[in-house]
């Protein structure tokens, strides 16, 4: 029983000075890589956290961006809608005006060009009325036969 207490003695100082340091390298740096590796995760996971609210602040920013660009496009697009109608209001009173003074000038034209009628038939009917003698019933005559040539 010595001999074997002996030689487990021997076997215990053995591994503790062979065995035992090797194995415990081997614990020691698996439980550093354990530690550092938990230790990224974190920064990983707060690294995550940072860009997800660095991503959703561009976002709002972009959406309000966008939206201030959509406001502004439809102002411009109001403006250029009444632009427009006040170019077209214009060019219709334009156009009125030109018609009432083309209407106007038609106008006189048919009443001179009514004038020299007239003017015409008194002189025609002033010449037939001094070729014959001023009697009353070739007047009336006379009066008709004008009314039907017209």
């Amino acid at each position: 029983m010595i001999g074997q207490a002996i030689a487990f003695f021997i076997f215990v100082v053995f591994c503790m000075k062979y065995v035992w340091p090797p194995i415990m390298a081997a614990l020691q740096e698996r439980q550093k890589k354990i530690a550092d590796g938990l230790a990224a995760s974190d920064r990983a996971a707060r690294d995550l956290e940072l860009a997800q609210e660095k991503s959703a602040q561009e976002l709002r920013e972009a959406k309000q961006q966008a939206a201030a660009l959509i406001e502004q496009a439809n102002k411009r697009a109001n403006q250029i809608v009444e632009a427009s109608k006040d170019d077209a209001r214009r060019e219709g009173e334009k156009l009125i005006e030109q018609a009432k003074a083309e209407i106007e000038q038609e106008r006189n034209q048919a009443r001179d060009a009514l004038r020299a009628e007239v003017a015409a038939f008194a002189v025609s009917g002033a010449e037939k009325i001094l070729e014959t003698s001023v009697d009353a019933s070739k007047h009336n005559e006379m009066l008709e036969k004008l009314a039907a040539e017209l």
